[in-house]
């Protein structure tokens, strides 16, 4: 993987990408990696990031990641959403 990760900077720094595009690609890359194994869940994502769940969006929104688009599924409802039990029969 060593070997792999030279030759893509080499490739790279040839190709005159700047090292600030280098870095901010990487960055995208590798936290939607994490991000699409933890099915979108930004606090899962960011304690295998070893950061802060806060840090992590704040950096997501700083790269314009889309991680909406990351979640199976969707929110569950709110309480009020939800019907009301059945009223108890009184067995006497």
């Amino acid at each position: 993987m060593k070997d792999q990760l030279e030759a893509l900077i080499v490739h790279m720094y040839r190709s005159g990408i700047t090292y600030s595009e280098a870095v901010s690609e990487f960055k995208k890359k590798f936290i939607l990696t994490v991000l699409q194994d933890s099915n979108g869940n930004q606090c899962k994502a960011a304690r295998q990031l070893g950061m802060h769940r806060n840090t992590l969006s704040r950096t997501i929104a700083d790269l314009k990641l889309d991680a909406r688009a990351l979640r199976n599924g969707g929110r569950r409802p709110p309480r009020s959403a939800h019907s009301l039990p059945a009223e108890r029969k009184i067995v006497r």
